[in-house]
C-alpha cells in the first residue's frame, strides 16, 4: 500500500527498501487484510449531443430530469450509439467512484458490492462500467442480474442546455444474500451512501445496506456515510440524525447537504453540529474549500504551528495537528477542526464538478486504511499509542483530500486515471511549498 501524506517518513515501507528487521514480523503477513468495502447503485453516466426533436420523440423535457423506463432507455441508447451521438460514457455512482479513486491512490485493493448485468456485450454500458473501474477494485462479489444496471443520460442540446433521463434498471436489486458478512467484518471501513438506505419500496437494496451496516457495527468496523444530495436529507432530517447517531463513524457531505441535516448554512457550523452524531466529518464547500471536524483525546491534542483562523468558532484550527479518534475511545473528548482553501486557487478551468467530493472522501479513506495497515504491521509503534482513526493529523488529511478533489475538478471524468504525481512523494517538501 502507498502511504498518504509525508511518504518519506520512517513509517513508510518502500517495496525495494523494506527494513530487514520489520520483514521478519509475522504480522506483515496479514497486511492484505487492510481494505475498504463499498456498496453502490451501479450506474453509467452517458453524455450525448442531441437536438430538440430527439427529446420530443422520447418524451423528455428540455432542461429537466425525467425518469424513463427500461424500454425507452434501450431505444434511446441504441439510437445514440448507431448515430455516433455519444460524447462520453463513464462508470458512475458515488461509492463506485470512491472505491476506484481509493484503489488508484493507495495502489491497494477495495471491494465493491452491487449488481451487474449477467449478459455483457462488448461496447455496452455495463462493459464500459467494467472498463472504467480500476483493476484493484474487486468486483467478484457483484450480484448478477438479468437486466441493465442504472443509466443516467445527459442530453446536450444546441446552446449547451442540459436535459437528463434517469433509468434505474436493476441497480436497486442487491439482496441480503449477496452481502458477505465475513468480508465486511474483516474490513477497515464500510462505505455507503444515503441513496441506499432510503431506496424505493419493493426493492431489496435498503435491507441489504442495513444488513451490511449491522455486520460492520458488530465487528467494530467504521461505517462511512456520504449524503449524496440535499433533497434526500431535507425530506426527513431527524430520521438521518438518528441514523447517523446510531450507525455512522465518518460523515461526508457538502455545504448544502450539511445545511439540510443541521440547519446551519455555514459549513464550519454544520460540521461542528454534525459531531453531535458522528465521530468525524468531511464537508466540502465549493470555492470556499474544505472543512474537517473530529474528536481527539485531550491527552493527545497537538497545537497547530499555522496561523489561527477566524470563523463561527474563533481560532477553530488550534488543534488541527491532532489525530482523530472515535468519541467513545477518548477519556476526555476534545473537538478539533481544520480548513483548507482550494489547492492553488482551484483549476484554471473546471472541467467537471461531478465527483470532487467523492475524490476527497477517497483520500480520507486512504488515510484511514493506511492506519489500519500500519497497526497490523507494527502494532507496537508509537503511532498507535491510542486508538486513532487516521494515520495522519486532521490538517494533513484535509490537505490530502483537497489535493485529490482538485485533480478530479481538473479532468473530465469523476474517476482518477492515475495517482498523484510521483514528485509529490512528500506533500510537505514539494506540494505545499509551491
Amino acid at each position: 500500500m502507498k502511504f498518504p501524506g509525508q511518504r518519506k517518513s520512517k513509517h513508510y515501507f518502500p517495496v525495494d527498501r523494506r527494513d530487514p528487521l520489520l520483514s521478519q514480523n509475522a504480522a506483515l503477513a496479514d497486511r492484505g487484510k487492510a481494505y475498504v468495502v463499498g456498496i453502490d447503485q451501479t450506474l453509467v453516466d452517458i453524455e450525448a449531443h442531441v437536438d430538440r426533436a430527439f427529446l420530443e420523440r422520447y418524451g423528455l423535457s428540455c432542461g429537466h430530469s425525467v425518469v424513463i423506463s427500461d424500454e425507452v432507455a434501450e431505444r434511446v441508447y441504441d439510437e445514440l450509439k448507431s448515430n455516433d451521438m455519444v460524447v462520453s460514457e463513464f462508470a458512475g455512482g458515488t461509492i463506485g467512484n470512491t472505491m476506484h479513486n481509493y484503489s488508484v491512490l493507495a495502489d491497494s485493493h477495495s471491494i465493491l458490492l452491487g449488481v451487474m448485468s449477467q449478459d455483457i456485450r462488448i461496447g455496452s454500458y455495463a462493459y464500459r462500467y467494467l472498463c472504467n473501474t480500476s483493476s484493484r477494485v474487486n468486483l467478484d462479489y457483484l450480484q448478477p442480474v438479468a437486466g441493465p444496471i442504472g443509466r443516467c443520460f445527459t442530453f446536450i442540446t444546441e446552446g449547451g442546455e442540459r436535459s437528463f433521463g434517469i433509468n434505474a434498471g436493476k441497480m436497486d436489486h442487491l439482496d441480503v444474500a449477496h452481502i458477505p458478512e465475513a468480508i465486511i467484518k474483516e474490513a477497515s471501513a464500510l462505505v455507503i451512501t444515503a441513496y441506499l438506505v432510503r431506496g424505493e419500496d419493493g426493492t431489496p437494496m435498503k435491507e441489504a445496506a442495513m444488513a451490511a451496516v449491522r455486520y460492520a457495527r458488530e465487528a467494530g468496523v467504521p461505517v462511512v456515510l456520504t449524503l449524496g444530495t440535499r433533497f434526500v436529507i431535507e425530506s426527513d432530517p431527524q430520521w438521518w440524525r438518528d441514523f447517523i447517531s446510531e450507525n455512522v463513524t465518518v460523515l461526508a457531505m457538502n455545504e448544502e447537504e450539511g445545511e439540510a441535516l443541521t440547519g446551519f448554512a455555514d459549513p464550519l457550523a454544520a460540521a461542528d453540529k454534525a459531531l453531535d452524531w458522528a465521530d468525524m466529518v468531511l464537508c466540502t464547500a465549493g470555492p470556499v474549500g474544505l472543512y474537517m471536524a473530529a474528536y481527539t483525546d485531550d491527552d493527545h491534542k497537538r497545537q497547530t504551528s499555522l496561523p489561527l483562523l477566524p470563523g463561527v468558532i474563533p481560532e477553530f484550527n488550534m488543534y488541527e495537528f491532532s489525530r482523530p479518534m472515535m468519541r467513545r475511545r477518548c477519556r476526555k473528548p476534545l473537538r478539533i477542526y481544520s480548513h483548507i482553501a482550494p489547492y492553488m486557487g482551484g483549476p484554471e478551468k473546471i472541467k467537471n464538478t461531478n465527483g470532487a467530493g467523492d475524490g476527497a472522501l477517497s483520500a480520507l479513506l486512504h488515510d484511514m486504511v493506511a492506519n489500519a495497515y500500519h497497526r497490523s504491521a507494527v502494532p507496537n509503534s508509537a503511532k498507535h499509542m491510542a486508538d486513532f482513526l487516521t494515520y495522519s493529523s486532521l490538517a494533513q488529511v484535509c490537505k490530502y483530500a483537497n489535493r485529490v478533489s482538485y485533480e478530479v475538478l481538473a479532468q473530465s471524468s469523476p474517476r482518477l486515471s492515475r495517482g498523484l504525481p510521483e514528485k509529490e512523494d512528500s506533500l510537505e517538501e514539494v506540494y505545499w511549498e509551491r
